[in-house]
């Protein structure tokens, strides 16, 4: 009787090993499978965070620390963030904004307090770039065109075309009932405006061959894609369905007119045409929300 029973007793054992190395295999392919994904998550994850600290870094005066340490190239694929460094630097705005109102401050007052702490945060880089911008286009020919938008002083044009700008979006601001209102205005005005670089370093040949755009790099269809999906979803966030859909073809229009107009007189985008961007597409967000203002 031992002896017939011992096949049975081989092969109870031999199942309960096979049951024992199945289940290992499973957990060791789930645990490879999970930090697979885990990996792939955090690097995902991370390459945001990256490009939203190279964006930053480099569109702002606000202590992002990249690392490892950036140079120009990392910019261009970090172009899809702008929009979010945008909001960044529109909600520092549209916080001070709103603080003054309840200081019982003057609306205009209010409104030249959030613009110039949106100024100071991204150190006047797009200001600096209207104004250059300007100054230069006018002149005779490309070279010359090229010349005075690299020279760093200032010109009547550029005087003005600030003067100008600035004024208007104090006007537009001043203009809103409600302090919250007009603090989300500029926070959505803000994020949008900055989707809009990113369509003219895509569509068009940097016009310096030592400037920005050459060391930036062109951002893929994908990155411009998401760039301007955050303005889009950023416009219909912050304002009704009519504002958000004027603001956003007066913003793509005035960017296609300047991207011409760049292309025409410059011979392609620089540093100071996209900055030239951001101040014009800010402006056509606050005309349209303003427009539908009650």
């Amino acid at each position: 009787m031992g002896n017939s029973s011992q096949p049975y007793a081989d092969l109870s054992i031999g199942n309960s090993e096979w049951r024992i190395s199945f289940l290992y295999e499973v957990m060791h392919y789930h645990r490879v499978m999970t930090i697979k994904y885990r990996l792939q998550r955090e690097g995902l994850l991370g390459g945001w965070l990256r490009d939203l600290a190279v964006a930053g870094a480099f569109l702002t005066r606000l202590p992002f620390r990249p690392t490892p340490p950036v140079d120009m190239a990392d910019l261009g694929p970090a172009t899809r963030v702008f929009p979010l460094v945008g909001l960044v630097v529109g909600t520092c705005g549209g916080g001070a904004l709103w603080l003054a109102w309840q200081l019982s401050l003057q609306p205009m007052a209010c409104a030249i307090i959030g613009l110039a702490l949106t100024a100071w945060i991204s150190g006047g880089l797009h200001e600096d770039g209207l104004a250059d911008f300007a100054d230069g286009i006018g002149a005779g020919d490309q070279a010359r065109r090229l010349a005075i938008m690299h020279d760093s002083r200032i010109g009547t044009f550029g005087v003005l075309v600030l003067i100008f700008s600035i004024g208007l979006k104090v006007m537009l601001l001043a203009g809103f009932a409600a302090p919250g209102l007009a603090a989300a205005t500029l926070i959505g005005a803000a994020a949008a405006s900055r989707g809009m670089m990113p369509v003219l370093m895509f569509a068009l040949r940097p016009a310096r061959v030592d400037g920005l755009g050459r060391d930036a790099g062109r951002p893929t269809k994908l990155e411009t894609g998401a760039a301007v999906a955050f303005a889009v979803l950023v416009l219909f966030a912050f304002f009704d369905w009519q504002p958000a859909l004027l603001a956003l073809v007066l913003s793509l229009g005035a960017t296609a007119m300047l991207g011409w107009l760049a292309q025409r007189r410059l011979g392609g985008y620089t540093g100071d045409v996209l900055g030239a961007a951001q101040q014009i597409a800010e402006v056509c967000v606050l005309i349209a929300a303003g427009a539908y203002a009650t």
